[in-house]
């Protein structure tokens, strides 16, 4: 099944859903970033389907080819940027590929590996959202006429946020090799920039950079295990 056929014969852009007609594969390991594009997706009118890994992903991509990829660069099964390069030399491509991380540093890797734009994590913002990705689009698929600015700002559900927390949980009780703490460090930093929680992005930034300069990390690692362990410990979210 191709989405530009889907396009093409059922619904198109409006003004005011600027995104109607197109399908969005999002792959992104932290539910809590997800549930905000969801969110973005649902007001813009698109449809949005998620892969968790890279190997979800290509699950996905035997199936359907989406309208629109957006591909975060830390994923639990490998870089991001090698899927975006895979999938850039694909034929036929995917007509919009956008990176997205939480690392301003990580856009020149997803430019280089052949993405169409940069989506930077936290992204709440609706309207910019929607630019970013109705500026990728062939001029044939944007709504035509002039177009409703929508300024509303996006705020994910918390209960999201608590599965991300309980699931960096459950990895910093798996073990500790080196690549797993790469990746938790990675996670945790990324899921707490979205929810602006500075004392987590704290934490996992002293874990990047103690393991990328080799140091001891133990202390690091009970600092950031003991927050997110405070986290889960107040009281749900209604």
């Amino acid at each position: 099944m191709d989405d530009q056929d889907l396009f093409q014969s059922a619904r198109f852009p409006t003004p005011a859903r600027p995104l109607l007609g197109l399908t969005i594969l999002v792959v992104e390991d932290s539910r809590f970033a997800c549930e905000a594009i969801r969110m973005m997706c649902v007001r813009s009118g698109a449809r949005i389907r998620r892969a968790d890994c890279i190997a979800s992903a290509e699950r996905h991509l035997q199936v359907y080819r989406p309208s629109v990829l957006i591909v975060d660069l830390g994923l639990p099964d490998g870089d991001g940027a090698e899927l975006i390069a895979a999938l850039n030399a694909a034929r036929p491509r995917i007509p919009v590929i956008l990176g997205t991380s939480g690392d301003d540093l990580a856009r020149d890797a997803c430019m280089v590996a052949g993405a169409d734009g940069f989506l930077t994590k936290p992204s709440h913002s609706l309207a910019e959202f929607q630019e970013l990705i109705l500026s990728c689009l062939p001029e044939e698929q944007r709504p035509m006429g002039p177009r409703i600015i929508n300024d509303e700002e996006i705020s994910p559900d918390a209960i999201a946020y608590r599965d991300d927390l309980a699931h960096a949980a459950e990895l910093l009780c798996d073990g500790t090799n080196d690549k797993l703490l790469d990746y938790v460090a990675q996670f945790v930093t990324g899921i707490a920039r979205t929810a602006d929680d500075g004392a987590l992005i704290t934490a996992g930034e002293a874990l990047t950079i103690s393991r990328m300069r080799g140091k001891p990390c133990h202390s690091d690692i009970a600092r950031l295990a003991g927050l997110v362990q405070e986290r889960l410990k107040q009281p749900e979210p209604v």
